[in-house]
């Protein structure tokens, strides 16, 4: 008979314990973190696994991949122990991203939709759309925001592959505020604006630069995600070392690729929303990919070659 694999269990908030916690768990020998968190889910009557957070006693961090072998976890098996939190309600990694980015592409239907409402009032009043139709350029951008955005929905259904199952529920509303705040809204409402800066007819050599650059940079967006999802097997949680366009100047190329882009829509629309909304992107980018290429080094050592740049040849 194979194995087993007993274990204390202790909740991690005293304050807010699960009240149905067992006090010890028997495992399977080969149970990953996720079969453990199904079986105290399980045990402790609560129906979604993805609710219970299971920490490392020593190190006092969560247990991230759910695909790795309890017995592996160094900490849990020298304290003979799991620590147990209840996460609260969950929400699929994928559903939080559907949302996100839905939020831009409403706005930017709505407000030229509703434009001869919205701008009637104030020094850009006018009577009706027939009298102050959106100029071409406007139109240009209307169609660049929402092919980005229904080019990221699409890459969310059918390409992505995401390591963790869920994350709290209540982060949809932090996370979604970026997208649909900034890209959505601000952005909208000051590029669609009579009297814009891309309330314009004629198209100069700025203009086509942007259009090329941001066509060039949202394919090479797109090779990049398709590489990165090819790295994973379906429902697996591996990490693969990137080896495609870009990875040999950054650790994150489809970063690189996002912001390029989004500097040939600035080119065009010479929008200060596009702007603030860019530059606060590239903030948090920064941030995921320094941890990326910290993991990567963590993992793969000097099988990995080591980047000085994450995102942005000479800058990030």
């Amino acid at each position: 008979m194979a194995a087993k694999l007993s274990l204390k269990l202790s909740n991690k908030s005293p304050r807010q314990p699960i009240q149905k916690l067992p006090a010890s768990l028997e495992l399977p020998a080969d149970a990953t973190v996720e079969d453990a968190k199904q079986a105290v889910a399980r045990q402790s009557g609560i129906n979604d696994f993805n609710r219970i957070g299971l920490f490392d006693p020593e190190t006092k961090k969560i247990l991230k991949n759910r695909k790795a072998l309890v017995r592996d976890e160094a900490g849990v098996v020298k304290a003979g122990e799991l620590v147990v939190k209840d996460l609260g309600p969950q929400i699929a990694w994928r559903t939080v991203f559907v949302i996100e980015y839905f939020g831009p592409i409403l706005f930017h239907v709505l407000v030229p939709l509703l434009r001869p409402y919205i701008y009637s009032f104030g020094p850009w009043a006018y009577k009706n759309e027939a009298e102050t139709p959106m100029s071409k350029v406007q139109w240009l951008l209307f169609a660049l925001f929402n092919l980005h955005f229904l080019k990221r929905e699409y890459e969310t259904l059918f390409v992505h592959k995401f390591s963790a199952n869920t994350m709290p529920a209540f982060n949809i509303f932090r996370n979604s505020a970026f997208y649909w705040l900034l890209a959505g809204l601000m952005c909208s409402l000051d590029i669609y604006r009579p009297g814009s800066s891309a309330d314009r007819n004629d198209l100069g050599l700025l203009d086509y630069f942007g259009i090329a650059l941001f066509a060039v940079c949202e394919v090479c967006n797109w090779i990049v995600h398709q590489h990165l999802a090819s790295l994973r097997k379906p429902g697996g949680t591996e990490r693969g070392i990137p080896n495609c366009i870009g990875s040999n100047l950054v650790t994150s190329p489809n970063y690189m690729f996002e912001v390029l882009a989004w500097v040939g829509v600035i080119l065009i629309s010479r929008s200060p929303a596009v702007v603030i909304f860019i530059a606060t992107g590239t903030i948090y980018m920064r941030s995921w990919s320094r941890g990326k290429e910290r993991a990567l080094r963590n993992e793969f050592g000097d099988r990995y070659k080591a980047k000085r740049y994450t995102m942005l040849p000479g800058l990030i």
